[in-house]
């Protein structure tokens, strides 16, 4: 039986630990690119704080209303059907394997200039097998990332943004920067707005993610229905600012072209303000944090297949724990195998996140849904007295904005997202196909 454990600074230390991954660090550069200018670059920073705290304000509630274990494929389940559970959770594994994938090529492109000179496409792909090999050995001899760890990492991340922000302090050719972007932000402006706007998002939605995942956590919470909506407020609120606070001082300190070319944004920003010894100490810090997110993934997802297991969904041998170890050791190393076979399939990072987040946006959508089909199903409860979002318009936005990106998704890469589509939809007839074969076979 779970114990709640996690307190009000606790869970907000993990959201933010979930949220700030390493999006930050690259997702500026690709959401340059594809906006064209600085005043689109910024709109669709600040469009998608305020909607991702809409969404935040949504599972707040959620989270508060059904504080369970498992929250995120529980809630299918109940507010729909197990086999929409199943379709939308074993898409989420696969799409969280590419996510891992992403962050580990994010990983070898800040670190691999420190270990060679000039590194080389093939370097650097060795670097993410390395990277995702490395780790998988550690998870199955049973090594795990405590509490402490995950905080520190946590803390350093928030330390780093926050020490970058200095720069427009002393960076003697900041305002300059900035004052030669804006000039010349209308001339680089895209012909087409919508289409332009509607693809920054893309890249912006996946580096303020991950706070859904709070309502996984809702047996370990204290207090759920007051802490759960608390922590995720104070949560968001400090990311959300320094999320703009660090993209101003991209552009304020490097310029917007600049931004537009560089890789590793956040390392030239540390070169900018201490030649190349800041450039080396920011790639080793950020790789840290690569590391200490992968790590996570490892840890987490095969758990995911653990509670479809539980639940008669998946065959038993996805819950088969070594009992000394602790390990999943089928589990770990199928979702090895899986963010292997999507860094090799899909390459490089922007294509990996467009297969991400097709099929995580369609999740999120559905998922912030449920927040009526629970206020429906538990009127007839008894009275429910915690956290509730003030206004129906606020989900209501949240999801259609969603939608939005869904649909800027699709045309940014129809190709992937169809491969998308399909394995989601390939977990419906998978549902009734372990179903059968677990109530015959009883494995």
């Amino acid at each position: 039986m779970i114990k709640a454990r996690l307190g009000l600074f606790d869970l907000t230390m993990l959201i933010i630990s979930m949220v700030i991954g390493v999006g930050i660090f690259k997702a500026p550069q690709l959401v340059a690119q594809k906006t064209g200018s600085v005043e689109l670059f910024f709109a669709a920073w600040i469009v998608a704080a305020i909607i991702s705290m809409f969404g935040a304000l949504t599972f707040a509630e959620i989270g508060a209303r059904y504080p369970v274990a498992g929250g995120f494929y529980r809630i299918f389940s109940y507010c729909f059907h197990p086999a929409i559970a199943f379709m939308l959770n074993w898409a989420l594994v696969i799409i969280n394997a590419s996510s891992s994938a992403g962050v580990a090529l994010i990983g070898a492109d800040y670190i691999a200039p420190v270990i060679f000179h000039s590194p080389t496409e093939s370097e650097k792909n060795v670097i993410v097998v390395i990277i995702v090999l490395a780790l998988y050995l550690i998870n199955m001899i049973g090594i795990r990332s405590g509490a402490k760890t995950q905080n520190l990492l946590s803390g350093l991340k928030i330390f780093l943004i926050l020490f970058f922000c200095t720069a427009i302090f002393f960076a003697p050719q900041a305002s300059t920067s900035f004052h030669d972007s804006l000039i010349s932000a209308s001339g680089n402006a895209s012909p087409n707005f919508l289409l332009a706007f509607g693809a920054g998002l893309i890249f912006v939605f996946f580096a303020y993610g991950g706070y859904q995942n709070t309502i996984n956590f809702g047996e370990d919470v204290k207090e759920p229905q007051r802490n759960i909506p608390r922590s995720i407020f104070f949560a968001m609120a400090i990311i959300l600012i320094l999320y703009l606070l660090i993209n101003v001082c991209y552009v304020m300190v490097l310029g917007f072209e600049n931004v537009k070319a560089s890789p590793v944004v956040a390392a030239s920003l540390a070169k900018q303000m201490f030649g190349n010894a800041g450039e080396a100490f920011a790639s080793v810090v950020i790789f840290i944090s690569v590391l200490g997110f992968l790590n996570s993934a490892f840890m987490y997802n095969p758990r995911i297949w653990y509670a479809m297991a539980e639940d008669h969904v998946l065959p038993k041998i996805f819950s088969r724990v070594n009992e000394k170890k602790q390990v999943q050791e089928f589990s770990l190393t199928l979702f090895t195998a899986l963010i292997l076979i999507m860094f090799f399939s899909l390459g490089t990072f922007e294509r990996l996140l467009s297969y991400v987040m097709f099929t995580d946006t369609i999740s999120l959508a559905s998922a912030a849904a449920c927040i009526f089909i629970l206020r429906n199903k538990m009127k007839s409860n008894a009275p429910y007295h915690g956290f509730r979002v003030a206004n129906s318009i606020i989900p209501i936005i949240f999801i259609l904005t969603i939608c939005f990106v869904t649909v800027n998704v699709i045309l940014d890469d129809p190709r992937r997202s169809l491969i998308g589509a399909i394995v989601l939809a390939g977990g419906f007839p998978l549902y009734y196909l372990f179903r059968r074969i677990i109530i015959k076979s009883k494995i």
